[in-house]
């Protein structure tokens, strides 16, 4: 496969577009806040170098794929069980940053999910940012309000803790209003955590009884490398490992290796 943009549909009928990049078993990639299909493209042919189809897609409301409404976290779900279906009935999957609790809830869920892998959900542990108590709500109010571009700064600011003066920044520079039209997307990555303050579901997590594996960056902070580690000594087969890397992130070079190692279990 050479990564051309194809479709599926979801079980309430929402269009959901994913690229498939090489052969072998399927790992899909399931996306965190703000980020679109495209923004795992070198990962994916990196995964695939490896024997691997490296499934990516649009998650609902953002890019190509569809946003039927009323929004539920099991629509993402389903979302997700229809990719999987599009490509060969069963898959690994692996989430990054609030992606990854919902391939967490997905594999809890029963989806043919053969392995999971999650790079830092931002879970809430002592030493990181603490949203308002009603920072889910306020989302939903922004959401209902119809204004997405407040939804983002919110995100960045209450969500992510990021300084007003620097969103402030970034609201000037072109990237910004790449991202406006997808900002409605960051009250369901809240609603995928679980709560404002996001504990780590360790009842839900130790319901998950296939391999998987959390990962965490050596550029990161302490607060979410240690949700990761929390989180893989919840579940009954899993792994912490931390990576060489960037703040949230770890190069493909790096991870494309790790996962594929751990997805071929």
């Amino acid at each position: 496969m050479n990564g051309a943009t194809q479709k599926t549909t979801s079980a309430d009928g929402t269009t959901i577009a994913y690229r498939a990049f090489g052969d072998g078993a399927a790992i899909v990639f399931v996306s965190g806040a703000t980020q679109r299909k495209e923004d795992w493209a070198e990962l994916a042919e990196s995964v695939a170098d490896e024997g691997f189809r490296a499934v990516t897609y649009d998650r609902r409301g953002r890019g190509e794929s569809g946003d039927t409404t009323p929004y539920a976290v099991e629509r993402e779900i389903e979302d997700i069980a229809a990719v999987i279906e599009a490509n060969g009935g069963a898959a690994g999957l692996h989430g990054q940053s609030s992606g990854g609790a919902l391939a967490n809830r997905a594999t809890a869920a029963g989806l043919p999910v053969t392995s999971l892998s999650v790079f830092e959900t931002p879970y809430r542990t002592p030493g990181g940012p603490t949203p308002p108590a009603d920072y889910v709500e306020h989302l939903q109010e922004l959401y209902d309000a119809d204004d997405p571009e407040a939804m983002l700064e919110y995100f960045m600011v209450a969500g992510v803790g990021q300084p007003q003066a620097q969103v402030d920044q970034m609201k000037q520079l072109p990237f910004w209003n790449a991202l406006v039209p997808i900002g409605r997307t960051v009250l369901y990555d809240g609603l995928c955590l679980g709560s404002s303050r996001a504990p780590v579901p360790t009842d839900l997590l130790g319901s998950i009884t296939v391999p998987m594996l959390c990962l965490g960056s050596t550029g990161s902070p302490a607060w979410l490398r240690a949700g990761a580690e929390v989180s893989a000594q919840a579940a009954p087969d899993a792994r912490f490992v931390v990576l060489e890397g960037d703040f949230h992130t770890a190069p493909a070079s790096v991870l494309a290796p790790v996962l594929a190692e751990h997805h071929r279990r």
